[in-house]
């Protein structure tokens, strides 16, 4: 199969910054997987799968960018042996993301069942502030949500924000 990379993460919601970095590893490797996990320290997801898949099918669709969708849970390195990942996709921020990304990828390759390369990609200069968490926030408080995310994220966000303010 050739290069076969993962860029796993929760995407509660995909920003820009993520988008960024899909469309350059798309560019870089044969098959490019992104892999939601359902991340046990991540507890109060705001997307269920559905919709995290069908936000991100839709960028990818009006994008034209060639890559898969998974949903995994459990280990990384499981899923990233199960569909035959040598290429590990991580995207970088700041110094604080850095030591994170270390630790993480460093903990992988002592679990790996298989042999794996990560690459970091930085992100780039206008995203290097941006997170998921963030784009909550400003969704929360009603704030300009285009510089951060996609038009049919923000239209999910505004849903979002709606059902939130019923409850």
């Amino acid at each position: 199969m050739g290069k076969v990379a993962l860029y796993p993460g929760s995407f509660d919601p995909i920003t820009k910054g993520h988008i960024d970095i899909i469309k350059r590893s798309s560019n870089l490797f044969d098959k490019l997987i992104i892999g939601i996990f359902k991340n046990s320290t991540k507890s109060k997801a705001w997307f269920s799968d559905e919709e995290k898949v069908e936000m991100i099918q839709e960028i990818l669709k009006k994008e034209n960018i060639n890559a898969e969708i998974k949903i995994f849970k459990g280990l990384l390195v499981d899923f990233m042996y199960k569909e035959n990942v040598n290429i590990l996709i991580r995207g970088l921020r700041a110094l604080s993301d850095y030591e994170y990304e270390l630790q993480f990828t460093l903990t992988n390759k002592t679990l790996a069942k298989s042999e794996f390369e990560t690459i970091f990609l930085t992100a780039s200069r206008e995203y290097l502030y941006l997170s998921s968490s963030l784009v909550k926030e400003v969704a929360l408080n009603k704030g300009n949500l285009s510089f951060f995310v996609t038009e049919n994220v923000e239209k999910h966000l505004d849903k979002k924000v709606k059902e939130l303010e019923q409850h």
